[in-house]
């Protein structure tokens, strides 16, 4: 009898223990993060415009129909070279006219300095009256404005004949035209628009977050687009103060060192930092905790540590990193607020 309710306990056991939860392995869940350097997480590479560092759009200070252009796009021109004329009908009508007034206005005075000698002759002899000495006077004073106000008009009038036409203030080439012979100008309407021939830059357009990156005089190094052998030093010279309009971008302008023949106006170019440039680190805000610190993973034991870093300012959505962190270490990016010390951690894996 006992025999048998051990076997019938041994039974019922039995059931229970194959019910009893299995231990499954779970593996460390894998990480999205970043091996850090200089300015990582933002792009480093950016394509410029070779433009002239002095560039004016060029017009006439009045109305007028042009009469000729010789320039045209493409020309090479030195300074004092004519760009364009204004038809100069009516402004050789007006300087005339000028011409005329101030021959008038010389007679006048003439007549009126003989007056004033007459009138002083015949009061010194006393037949005249002072008086009349005094009107004499007076008319003289009077005819030595009007022929200064005649010599200003035909100063004026010939310096208007001088501006119809248009001249290159500086060596330079031909960029742009902007009205043919025949169109009628307002005043100060650009005709042609002049580039120096001189010293050239490169142009960048970057978002706010890249502007607030740079400062002037850091350095980068420049290739053509077309040829990647041709390399020139660049430095980082202005940042345009304000936005773009329409694209929301800063313009930064960068002056050639060596100037390469081959960057001609108009050419693109890639721009990198030059080596040993910026290096501060540079991470997305959402890989920083607060007080400020990141999560950086140990691959030999494959273990994430708080490391405590120190910031030197923040643009946009990045965030720049002065000390605490050292190229090469890998920093973690999503899910940095269910993390703990020493915890275990998967491979790498891309956002």
């Amino acid at each position: 009898m006992r025999l048998a309710i051990v076997l019938f306990s041994l039974g019922l056991a039995l059931p229970v223990r194959a019910e009893d939860p299995v231990q499954v392995e779970v593996s460390p869940r894998p990480v999205v993060s970043v091996l850090v350097g200089p300015q990582s997480g933002i792009s480093l590479s950016y394509i410029g415009t070779i433009v002239a560092r002095t560039e004016t759009a060029l017009g006439f200070p009045m109305i007028g129909t042009v009469a000729t252009r010789p320039a045209d796009v493409g020309d090479l021109v030195a300074k004092g070279d004519v760009l364009a004329r204004l038809d100069t009908e009516d402004l050789n009508s007006d300087l005339r006219t000028a011409d005329a007034g101030v021959t008038v206005a010389k007679a006048q005075l003439r007549s009126a300095t003989d007056a004033r000698e007459r009138a002083k002759t015949l009061a010194e002899r006393g037949v005249g009256s002072s008086t009349r000495l005094e009107d004499a006077e007076r008319a003289l004073v009077s005819a030595q404005a009007r022929l200064d106000q005649a010599l200003a008009s035909q100063a004026r009038a010939a310096d208007m004949v001088d501006l119809a036409t248009l001249t290159a203030p500086y060596d330079g080439v031909v960029t742009a035209t902007f009205a043919e012979p025949g169109a009628t100008l307002t005043a100060g309407q650009a005709i042609v628009r002049l580039s120096a021939v001189g010293e050239r830059e490169i142009v960048i357009d970057v978002s706010e977050a890249d502007a607030a990156l740079r400062a002037p005089g850091d350095r980068f190094t420049a290739t053509l687009l077309a040829s990647q052998a041709i390399i020139a030093d660049a430095v980082l010279r202005r940042i345009d103060p304000v936005a773009e309009q329409t694209t929301r971008t800063y313009r930064l302008h960068l002056s050639l060192e060596n100037e390469p023949a081959e960057f001609r106006l108009g050419a693109l170019a890639r721009v990198l930092p030059a080596s040993g440039q910026n290096k501060d680190i540079v991470l997305p805000r959402s890989a920083l905790l607060d007080p400020p610190a990141v999560w950086v993973v140990d691959r030999t034991t494959n273990k994430v540590s708080l490391k405590p870093v120190k910031l030197a300012g923040t643009a946009g959505e990045f965030a720049v990193v002065s000390s605490g962190l050292t190229a090469g270490q890998e920093v973690i990016l999503k899910g940095i607020h269910s993390l703990e010390e020493g915890q275990a951690v998967g491979p790498r894996v891309s956002e």
